[in-house]
């Protein structure tokens, strides 16, 4: 049960010890006016059984007044219980969804590509919404629907210990259906989360590719896997409720039976003349409280148990270890990989690396498709740790450093780039927060990026759409640029930076990127040579393993892989589609 109430409490089960006294401080008073109930019964029986000559009324409206103070602590009671059962779930909610963004920010991202975007966001908002609702709805309810019957029953047990057992005979039976389908139980709740998981990661991915849809004409029967999420959810649903629901009945008309027995005991029992009638009565009141929350906490615990599922989901995201790191990045900026061996999964990148990127020199890392080349950058940002070897930054291991203070020597530009659905203004203002609208604008003409955003309808304070979807690659690129210069980082990682420029904008972008090289630590991946022909010093990658490396003029005298690939380039650059028109007429 507690470590149940830590998955609900996504790791913080103090949270609800207030929302769960006040629930059952307000069950205890909702028990009260049964006990000037039973007074008042005793007072009245008494008188017309002869006991008593004379009707007390004064007491009999006292008993009534003790039953209306008792209404309204009750309703004090219930009020407190409200306030601080959703207060406590809400705030705990909006405080853990927060926590846990920042943890996943902090993880390695190779944990975090191993997930289905849709799997990380179903957690971040559909299981923080199940907890909410065990802990507003469920968890105050369930503890106190077992501890006031508890209470009651040792209550009980010292009046009438024959009674007391007749009551909760049942129950026994009770625990044990439950205990007996606990195992199906958490078999078919793990299922239908699973199905639930699939199919928002299915409309995740049914949305975002609608492009493709349209584009293949993958409509209808042809495009059914969004469908069969639906429907094996359905399943799943219908299964998960039929399957446990009888278990779930049978259990409690087992322990309701309990009501029938203090009746057939307690009419044994007068008629022996062992108890008097409102002894009777007073168990017969007390009964009816009892059986009410448990038959409630019994009918919520198979949700309580799903919404658990929930929660372990979230504490187990939060368990995953951060990178770690505690030194500061020195002031000196060369980069060295050291015998570096890198992979995903089981499929080695890098095999024993060895490089060195001297501090204020362009170093470009060129080669085919999958040599390694987009890795080695994120090795350097410490987006990933190596498997073996070292990657020193100021010849120290990266490994020791600090991951956030390590990316604030950093300013990145990659291949694909992302735009937040903000102005254009807080998009380029994202490389430093405090930025002036003076210095935003001089890292946009930089970046070459101001003449279109100035052509936009409000120009700076134009919104752009999630992920940029309402500017053209080029566009967003030269974005992501300008923040990069904004940032004004020392070391500046290009991953095909100029890939989604026209020949006009490039040329441009070169003359900026030599502006950036001074003072600066740059490393650039580059499909196009023409772009890294006066970097101060390249890597040629193939296969995982430096297979080259020196200054332009040299490996092309060397004729390896870097002069085949510049020949390759060099004469299909002068490739023309109309030209290929003209030899097939």
């Amino acid at each position: 049960m507690m470590e149940r109430m830590r998955y609900i409490t996504a790791g913080n089960p103090m949270r609800m010890a207030k929302p769960i006294l006040w629930a059952v401080l307000a069950n205890m008073a909702n028990m009260l006016p049964f006990g000037f109930m039973t007074v008042a019964v005793s007072v009245i029986y008494a008188y017309f059984a002869g006991e008593r000559t004379i009707l007390p009324m004064q007491f009999l409206w006292l008993a009534w007044g003790g039953m209306v103070v008792c209404l309204v602590l009750v309703f004090a009671a219930e009020a407190r219980s409200y306030r601080a059962t959703f207060r406590s779930a809400y705030e705990s909610s909006a405080e853990g969804r927060t926590h846990l963004a920042e943890h996943i920010r902090k993880l390695p991202l190779g944990f975090l590509l191993r997930k289905d975007a849709g799997e990380l966001g179903h957690t971040m908002m559909n299981d923080f919404t199940q907890t909410e609702n065990a802990a507003t709805h469920i968890l105050p309810q369930l503890v106190s629907g077992v501890i006031i019957p508890v209470l009651a029953f040792s209550g009980l047990l010292f009046i009438d210990w024959r009674m007391a057992a007749a009551m909760l005979a049942g129950f026994p039976v009770s625990l044990l259906i439950l205990w007996g389908v606990s195992r199906l139980e958490r078999k078919l709740g793990q299922s239908h989360s699973e199905a639930r998981i699939a199919q928002s990661n299915r409309l995740q991915e049914y949305l975002l590719g609608m492009k493709v849809i349209k584009a293949c004409n993958l409509g209808g029967e042809n495009f059914q896997r969004l469908e069969r999420a639906f429907y094996h959810y359905m399943k799943e649903s219908i299964k998960l409720e039929g399957a446990l629901g009888p278990f779930f009945l049978v259990a409690i008309a087992f322990m309701e039976a309990g009501l029938s027995l203090i009746t057939m005991t307690g009419v044994y029992l007068i008629l022996g003349g062992q108890i008097s009638i409102p002894l009777f009565a007073l168990f017969l009141l007390v009964g009816t409280r009892i059986f009410d929350p448990l038959s409630v906490a019994i009918m919520r615990l198979p949700a309580f148990k799903y919404d658990a599922m929930a929660g372990e989901r979230i504490v187990k995201l939060l368990e995953q270890p951060a990178m770690t790191g505690t030194s500061e990045p020195p002031n000196n900026h060369d980069i060295r990989f050291e015998q570096v061996t890198f992979g995903y999964d089981e499929s080695i990148v890098l095999n024993e690396i060895s490089a060195e990127m001297r501090e204020g020199t362009l170093t470009a890392i060129v080669g085919p498709s999958g040599s390694g080349k987009s890795t080695m950058l994120r090795l350097i940002a410490r987006f990933y740790d190596p498997q073996q070897g070292k990657v020193l930054f100021g010849g120290q291991d990266v490994r020791g450093m600090d991951p956030e203070k390590l990316l604030k020597q950093m300013s990145m530009v990659f291949q694909d780039v992302y735009l937040f659905q903000d102005t254009i203004r807080n998009n380029i203002r994202y490389g430093r927060e405090d930025a002036s609208q003076e210095e935003i604008e001089t890292a946009a003409k930089e970046a070459c990026c101001h003449d279109f955003i100035m052509k936009l309808p409000q120009g700076y304070d134009t919104m752009v759409g999630e992920g940029g979807s309402t500017l053209s690659g080029g566009e967003k690129q030269r974005i992501s640029i300008a923040r990069a210069i904004l940032k004004d980082a020392p070391v500046l990682l290009l991953d095909e930076a100029t890939a989604s420029l026209d020949p006009e904008n490039e040329a441009e972008m070169q003359k900026a990127i030599s502006r950036l090289i001074e003072g600066r630590t740059v490393i650039m991946i580059a499909h196009r040579l023409k772009t890294v022909v006066k970097a101060d010093h390249i890597l040629v990658l193939d296969k995982g393993t430096v297979v080259e490396q020196g200054r332009h003029e040299e490996l092309i005298r060397n004729g390896g892989l870097y002069a085949r690939l510049w020949d390759l380039q060099t004469k299909t650059s002068g490739w023309k589609l109309a030209g290929e028109r003209e030899a097939v007429v």
